[in-house]
């Protein structure tokens, strides 16, 4: 699988966490998806490139840390991350086409 298929794959696990309003933890991502841990943030980059370039709500933001419950220092919008969980649970992502693993190469 290459990293765009694997962000399509990221991206299904997060859009359903998002409509249910659910955290996910990094090791959630790793036994949903088979990805260790350490290599997830690898393929939550294109989701959250994808995110800002399309104006959507940080869908990466719902992904965090066991430990502290915060998403990992890659992401972008740790400012006001309860107010970008709050934006992602809220928006209707159900309403919108998934994206194609080519839709994540930049």
């Amino acid at each position: 699988m290459t990293k765009q298929d694997r962000a399509a794959q990221f991206w299904a696990v997060l859009v359903f966490a998002a409509k249910n309003q659910k955290i996910v933890s990094y090791d959630t991502m790793e036994r949903l998806t088979g990805i260790p841990r350490q290599a997830v943030g690898q393929f939550l980059g294109p989701i959250q490139e994808y995110c800002k370039q399309n104006k959507l709500p940080p869908l990466t933001s719902l992904v965090v840390n066991e430990k502290d419950g915060l998403p990992s220092e890659g992401f972008t919008e740790a400012t006001d991350i309860f107010g970008a969980q709050a934006r992602v649970f809220v928006f209707d992502w159900m309403s919108r086409k998934a994206p194609s693993p080519e839709d994540f190469k930049f």
